[in-house]
């Protein structure tokens, strides 16, 4: 290769690079668009269509993580730094504990898993939980975090997001929202999804065991928190029903 042909790879070189960061942009926002229209698509369905969409959905989003071929520890699924990093369940496990206190203060504190035991009901929500720090910072922060100018636009973009996953339910989308920022902050400096799954699942416990189910209606979202009925309402439905009934 001569001196020109050198020349002008060299000019050429900076054009190529934009244009192939350009492309792989465009496909983080595709990724990102899908991913977030299937789960809102599954929130706001009726039972069958949230099971079908809710599976869809993270399909896509693991199908999508497995293509780029991540590093585990970059993922946070080989747990790095735990010893240092425990603190942040500690001091979730002091924050539901004094929830808890004033909950029973108040007579707010309520019983939340009426069908099995709560032990398993514990560990199947840390299962969902750790489900939903994956997605949050796996998929959709992974991806900003290539796509924005900077790790704190990233952060709080991801933590709008997971917000808006929960509406309409004004306690969650407060809580989402702070919790969304805090944790992918704690997750680009010790890269643990297990303690942050395990913080999530005892905050998230603390709320729906501490405030009253007209406020959070058992912790639902979307369609199923507008359709929630609470015991004194499904009471007047059904003298409603009997009432209504004999005059068919």
């Amino acid at each position: 290769m001569d001196v020109t042909q050198s020349r002008y790879a060299a000019e050429l070189l900076p054009e190529i690079v934009g244009h192939g960061s350009s492309r792989l942009r465009s496909r983080d926002l595709l990724e990102i668009a899908v991913g977030f229209v299937l789960i809102l698509l599954s929130l706001w369905s009726d039972p069958l269509g949230q099971l079908l969409l809710g599976l869809a959905a993270l399909l896509w989003i693991v199908l999508v993580t497995v293509q780029w071929r991540p590093d585990p520890v970059e993922l946070g699924l080989c747990p790095s730094r735990t010893r240092q990093s425990l603190w942040i369940v500690g001091v979730a496990a002091i924050a539901a504990m004094a929830g808890v206190w004033a909950s029973l203060r108040m007579n707010t504190f309520h019983a939340v898993f009426r069908n099995f035991a709560v032990e398993w009901g514990f560990l199947i929500y840390i299962v969902w939980a750790l489900i939903q720090q994956f997605v949050l910072q796996d998929f959709f922060l992974a991806r900003l975090l290539r796509i924005l100018p900077s790790r704190s636009i990233a952060v709080i973009v991801a933590g709008t997001l997971f917000a808006v996953a929960h509406v309409p339910n004004p306690l969650l989308m407060i809580a989402t929202l702070i919790w969304g920022i805090v944790s992918c902050a704690l997750f680009l400096r010790y890269r643990n999804l297990y303690v942050l799954g395990l913080a999530h699942a005892i905050l998230g416990m603390c709320l729906a065991v501490t405030i009253p189910n007209a406020v959070h209606h058992q912790m639902r979202v979307g369609i199923g928190y507008l359709r929630w009925h609470g015991p004194v309402q499904r009471r007047e439905i059904s003298r409603f029903a009997a009432t209504v009934a004999p005059h068919r």
